[in-house]
């Protein structure tokens, strides 16, 4: 039977490497994805777990058919390996900030569909010509990069804050409205309200996507009514324009779409606010700060790539 409290089998300390891999399993549920949010292969995340649980001398996590999934034991640690990382976090970016010099990479995170505005405003060219030692170099995923756990270091994001602790300003609006395609509305016609939406085939998100608030706004303006689904924006994009059905889409990426008809006025309860933002440790670093400070600086140009 085991004990109760568990014994480190040895008197070395606990290897960080060893914790970021448990830490990565504990956040992606799975090995592999794991394995490609660290960029190394899966047999190097299951090694490090491993290695972690003979020496804390327990299972950290149980592989299960759909993922990996903490033992109680990996549940009571988790906290702590947080507060660790956190502090790691902390004391790299101090010293990358004591030099004082503005060279570096500015790690940019923000919805695929924005990449492409961004780079054709010019702004990021500017940038460069300005700071020729900071390179910014753009990070994504089908989620949010959590820039508390330095993912990334700045976020280009619509909606609230989610995370208080991140400190930043609002830049412009994100306005959605509800588009179909010219053949859609040419064989099911057009509805002539919103409330007319629930007898029209919609197409919503799924997947990391899932609570986004256009979902919210369908299953409260047309409940019961056929849904499709897509997890990515870019993904319902181009199923409007397939024909599939009727979805809300930023008004950014959809009015220049040729094929594509905007039904309504843009709706008011899905607009939210643009935000830039940043980890508060890394607000004052000099690549940050002078990459803060030049895009606020750049705000008409911003305005358009992100609103159009």
């Amino acid at each position: 039977m085991q004990r109760r409290n568990a014994k480190v089998h040895n008197s070395a300390m606990i290897d960080w490497n060893d914790l970021r891999h448990f830490l990565a399993v504990a956040r992606e549920g799975s090995t592999l994805a794991a394995a490609r949010t660290l960029g190394v292969n899966q047999s190097t995340v299951q090694r490090r777990l491993t290695a972690l649980e003979q020496q804390l001398g327990r299972a950290l996590a149980n592989r299960h058919p759909t993922g990996y999934r903490l033992t109680e034991f990996g549940e009571m640690l988790l906290p702590y390996a947080r507060s660790v990382e956190d502090a790691v976090f902390s004391l790299e970016r101090r010293a990358e900030g004591f030099a004082g010099n503005i060279a570096g990479t500015v790690r940019l995170t923000c919805p695929e569909p924005v990449m492409p505005r961004l780079i054709g405003s010019g702004i990021l060219d500017r940038f460069h010509a300005r700071h020729p030692e900071v390179r910014v170099e753009f990070a994504t995923a089908d989620r949010y990069l959590d820039l508390w756990r330095g993912e990334a270091d700045v976020a280009l994001r619509s909606g609230e804050p989610e995370d208080p602790r991140l400190v930043g300003r609002k830049v412009a609006d994100s306005i959605w409205a509800v588009y179909g395609s010219h053949d859609y509305i040419q064989r099911h016609g057009r509805p002539a309200s919103v409330e007319q939406l629930v007898d029209h085939s919609l197409i919503g998100f799924d997947g990391s996507m899932a609570g986004h608030r256009a979902n919210k706004w369908l299953s409260t303006v047309a409940p019961g009514a056929t849904i499709a689904r897509n997890s990515s924006v870019l993904g319902v994009l181009s199923a409007v324009k397939s024909g599939i059905g009727l979805a809300p889409l930023p008004t950014t990426i959809a009015d220049p779409e040729d094929t594509l008809e905007q039904i309504f006025p843009p709706v008011r309860e899905l607009t939210r606010g643009w935000y830039l933002l940043t980890h508060p440790e890394l607000r004052h670093e000099p690549r940050i700060a002078a990459f803060f400070d030049f895009v606020v600086g750049e705000l008409p140009a911003l305005r358009t790539a992100l609103m159009g």
